[in-house]
């Protein structure tokens, strides 16, 4: 074993496992000092990195006031920092330790993607959660080479709890009917299909048009994709399907999205969604308005306005 790995193990045994200086200097014979001494140096060398997170602090009267606009039971508004960098970083440790809370206590989770959802893992805590499946519940977001891949997103977080993975293998959208349906029914990605129909949480950020046509081939195909969907009508995109200002899905008629279908996703008991940016407002309204959502963690910035367009 080299001194790098040596000390991981020491740090491991000391932080994760939480054994005593005494104890960690009898399992590998060395004295206390240097038990402390390799601490330090893991360190000074990055391979342990400690972060102090504050108590976030909360809008509880902006909350209860969504609650009650809404009906709906679990929303949480970070308040502003003095450094707006500050207030979305606030925000993304509260939805970590949120969603962290949750996975606990749920076994199979249904994971999306996006910049958002990829800084909340980043801010998972590592604990061996061998009972949980992290699953894909609709295809490919066509960003392969990407860190915030489908695939990647949904590896990423079962790493972190050293729990199992289920990927959905195949693009976002098929506009093929016979195609999309016998691709489902693949041998293969059976097994996916019957665990994303039995998810007892999902989260989510929430998109715009703008992330569908960020796609060189969606954008190209945009009509075959949402046939007799007027585009100016999409306020947001949420579990790959858009919909308008009151959460009324436009694409119903005919869904091309590739996954489990709308009613076993919105039958799923929490679908909990981080909305970090004010240009997402109209798309949170729209969630809130539909029910799309059963959790919302956002800022002072956007619940102010969506309460502001909701009055007017």
């Amino acid at each position: 074993m080299n001194r790098k790995d040596f000390i991981a193990n020491i740090s491991q045994d000391f932080y994760i496992s939480q054994l005593s200086l005494a104890e960690i200097s009898e399992k590998y014979s060395i004295s206390r000092y240097l038990v402390n001494k390799y601490l330090k140096d893991a360190r000074d060398s990055g391979i342990v990195k400690i972060e102090i997170n504050m108590p976030t602090t909360r809008n509880v009267e902006l909350e209860q006031e969504i609650k009650k606009a809404f009906n709906i039971q679990n929303v949480y508004v970070i308040r502003f920092a003095e450094n707006p960098n500050d207030t979305i970083q606030n925000t993304i440790n509260f939805a970590a330790d949120h969603i962290q809370s949750l996975i606990h206590n749920n076994d199979i989770v249904g994971t999306a993607w996006g910049g958002t959802i990829y800084e909340v893992i980043s801010k998972f805590q590592s604990k061996v959660l061998e009972n949980v499946t992290f699953t894909q519940f609709m295809g490919e977001n066509m960003k392969y080479n990407s860190s915030v891949g489908t695939t990647r997103m949904v590896e990423r977080a079962a790493y972190k709890f050293s729990a199992n993975y289920l990927t959905m293998v195949g693009p976002l959208y098929i506009v093929n009917d016979d195609v999309r349906q016998g691709l489902a029914n693949e041998i293969s990605i059976r097994k996916t299909f019957a665990a994303a129909k039995r998810m007892n949480l999902i989260f989510t950020g929430l998109g715009t048009l703008s992330s569908v046509n960020s796609i060189p081939a969606w954008h190209q195909g945009i009509n075959d994709i949402f046939p007799n969907v007027n585009t100016d009508e999409i306020v947001g995109m949420v579990y790959g399907r858009p919909y308008d200002i009151d959460g009324c899905f436009l694409n119903l008629g005919a869904d091309k999205t590739f996954g489990i279908d709308l009613a076993n996703i919105l039958a799923t008991p929490r679908r909990v969604a981080v909305v970090k940016s004010k240009f997402k407002t109209n798309a949170a309204l729209g969630a809130l308005r539909g029910g799309l959502i059963t959790d919302l963690i956002t800022t002072e910035s956007v619940a102010n306005r969506i309460l502001t367009d909701q009055n007017n």
